[in-house]
């Protein structure tokens, strides 16, 4: 029989006991995925597990609000913070519930497939249930400015794919396939994770959709925002938690990398600022 204390020495004890009202932990996941910079670092399972432990462990916790607003990233942080996600549920048998913002696309929906049920916003952009590699190339300018560029190996394919030598088709097709195997991982994980998706069309091409879109199509299981829909499930009292990044500040960040205030590399953090910007801008966002 549980104990209930009588409501005239609730008021003595610490908020966490006397706070009848159904918890919700809440965490916010916005940014590229595995983009590192020290001035603009991105979502990965170094610096979301801190959150999702404390989240998963709130004393009293009804459910895990998931908050995502991201276009994807790295394929590696996606499915590892997928996996945490999905084995802190099932060890703390807390449910979770994603909520896309503007966007949960590529590695953003992945993350976004690990929880329960997805409610997204009716405009929100979901999908893009695909992989994708991107680069330059500088052999042309360098012939033009007399440059020899020399590198030495040991393994034929250690130089794959250099931005600084003309294309090969070798290197293509190798990339090809290592791209085809992060795709099936990709399909198989949201196959096995949502069994109502809809055969009305191919929704593994790389395509998005908005929320209202996303919905008939089962990618999305309702459309709405945290706050209604914890309102709803858990009633007006319900106790929305935001359970913050614990980043540290800018230079507990730098040294933590080796750098020091004075070394601050501006071109970095405006380089990752234009890929982050970038990535959001695939979507008109």
């Amino acid at each position: 029989m549980a104990f209930a204390f009588p409501d005239s020495f609730r008021a003595l004890l610490p908020r966490r006991f006397r706070d009848r009202r159904p918890r919700v932990a809440v965490v916010r996941l916005s940014g590229t995925i595995g983009a590192v910079s020290p001035i603009r670092p991105g979502l990965s399972i170094g610096g979301v597990a801190g959150s999702l432990e404390r989240a998963f462990g709130m004393p009293g916790v009804k459910a895990v609000a998931l908050v995502i607003n991201s276009p994807g990233g790295s394929p590696a942080q996606s499915h590892l913070i997928h996996r945490r996600i999905r084995a802190l549920a099932e060890e703390k048998g807390v449910p979770v519930i994603a909520f896309v913002e503007d966007v949960a696309a590529s590695g953003g929906y992945m993350i976004a497939c690990a929880a329960d049920e997805i409610v997204a916003d009716p405009t929100s952009i979901v999908g893009s249930i695909g992989v994708v590699s991107a680069g330059f190339g500088f052999h042309g300018l360098l012939e033009k400015l007399g440059v020899e560029r020399r590198v030495h190996t040991q393994g034929e394919a250690k130089s794959m794919l250099d931005p600084f030598r003309p294309e090969d088709p070798a290197d293509v097709e190798r990339l090809k396939r290592i791209q085809a195997d992060v795709q099936d991982l990709f399909t198989g994980l949201v196959t096995a994770r949502r069994p109502g998706l809809s055969n009305s069309e191919n929704l593994f091409t790389g395509a998005v959709w908005t929320g209202r879109q996303a919905l008939p199509l089962g990618l999305v299981d309702a459309l709405g925002d945290v706050r209604t829909a914890m309102r709803a499930r858990f009633g007006d009292k319900v106790d929305l938690r935001l359970v913050a990044e614990a980043r540290g500040g800018l230079l507990s960040r730098l040294l933590r990398r080796g750098g020091a205030p004075g070394g601050i590399d501006l071109a970095e953090g405006a380089m990752a600022a234009f890929a982050e910007r970038a990535a959001f801008a695939r979507y008109g966002l």
